[in-house]
């Protein structure tokens, strides 16, 4: 990004009503903001001059007020076994994020990034090893969506905010991105079709429930005890496990909206008897699904699992009557996990 394009406006990150009094301070009238929200979210122009229904005179303007950022795909991998597609995308200002296009029976699902790193500390997780940089704008989740879909020529259908970073950790970022991709005037996703993975910030986790948006909430478990989910969540010395169970709580009876809580399994650390026991105990009453994860395997970490060491695990909590599965792994030949490509990327 220019130094020129710091000191305007970022267009892209401003929903309707804040673009409608940009557009006014402008002397401009009302109206005019609608038909540049939707040469943006609709038609996806990345310049002014391309929203031809717009005089010279106020393109210009435009462009002296407001900047529309863009991504530049600094590398995409292409598995040859599932056909996902791993995009590591350069930001404006020369730091790197990774997007994840995957293809299923319904349609194309994006697993986008919400930071520049990662300020969790996950002991199994490759994001937080380059440590944490910045929180992304509104526009510049957003933009992975357009840059995705201009490249691979797709629309995407749903939405997963699971790649590096911790969405909660960027609440109002996230916020505001959500209600531009759900506004009824430009991409009008239902929320319905977006899952928010966290690893259980839980004050966020009531604030996201109280605005019941419908959206899919996918919670990082990973083990069921304080002291073994403290030695590799330092998440939970601020956020215990039971009131992350009672957050939780609040959602669902909120939203009406089933959890689903990611359990990456770890050879040795979370894969015995007594812990599938304990995870019955915890979700007793609720509507719920575990999604068990085979952990990948990271240089800089000892931790590691197979499929066939999770399958085994997922027959425990089957027979103790615990809704479960094990994850479907995609995109294995190309590092498809979030942080793996950046990091090796920036060494």
């Amino acid at each position: 990004m220019t130094e020129n394009n710091r000191e305007k406006i970022d267009i892209l990150s401003l929903s309707l009503s804040e673009l409608e009094e940009k557009i006014q301070q402008l002397g401009e009238k009302k109206f005019r903001a609608l038909q540049i929200w939707q040469w943006l979210h609709i038609k996806k122009v990345r310049n002014f001059d391309k929203m031809s229904n717009l005089s010279a005179q106020f393109r210009g303007k435009l462009s002296d007020v407001f900047c529309i950022k863009s991504l530049i795909i600094s590398k995409r991998l292409a598995s040859n076994i599932d056909n996902t597609v791993k995009y590591l995308y350069e930001l404006p200002d020369g730091n790197h994020i990774e997007t994840v296009l995957m293809k299923y029976k319904y349609g194309y699902s994006l697993c986008v990034s919400t930071q520049v790193g990662c300020k969790m500390g996950c002991r199994f997780c490759a994001s937080t090893i380059a440590g944490y940089k910045r929180d992304l704008t509104p526009s510049e989740i957003l933009l992975q969506i357009y840059e995705t879909e201009r490249d691979s020529e797709i629309k995407v259908s749903s939405i997963v905010l699971m790649g590096i970073g911790e969405p909660l950790d960027n609440f109002e970022n996230v916020i505001k991105f959500l209600e531009i991709l759900s506004n009824k005037d430009g991409n009008n996703m239902s929320l319905r079709h977006v899952s928010l993975s966290t690893c259980g910030i839980v004050p966020r986790i009531y604030d996201l429930a109280d605005k019941n948006y419908g959206i899919t909430l996918s919670v990082s478990l990973h083990a069921t005890d304080d002291k073994k989910r403290s030695e590799i969540m330092p998440v939970n010395d601020k956020y215990n496990v039971n009131e992350l169970i009672e957050a939780c709580k609040y959602y669902l009876n909120k939203t009406k909206r089933r959890i689903s809580f990611e359990y990456a399994l770890i050879d040795g650390i979370n894969d015995s008897i007594e812990q599938a026991k304990q995870l019955k105990i915890l979700l007793r009453g609720m509507q719920s699904h575990v999604n068990i994860i085979p952990v990948n395997k990271i240089k800089e970490r000892k931790f590691s699992s197979s499929r066939e060491s999770a399958v085994r695990f997922q027959k425990m909590l089957t027979e103790l009557g615990v809704n479960a599965t094990v994850r479907r792994t995609l995109g294995t030949d190309i590092d498809a996990a979030c942080g793996q490509l950046r990091r090796e990327y920036e060494i």
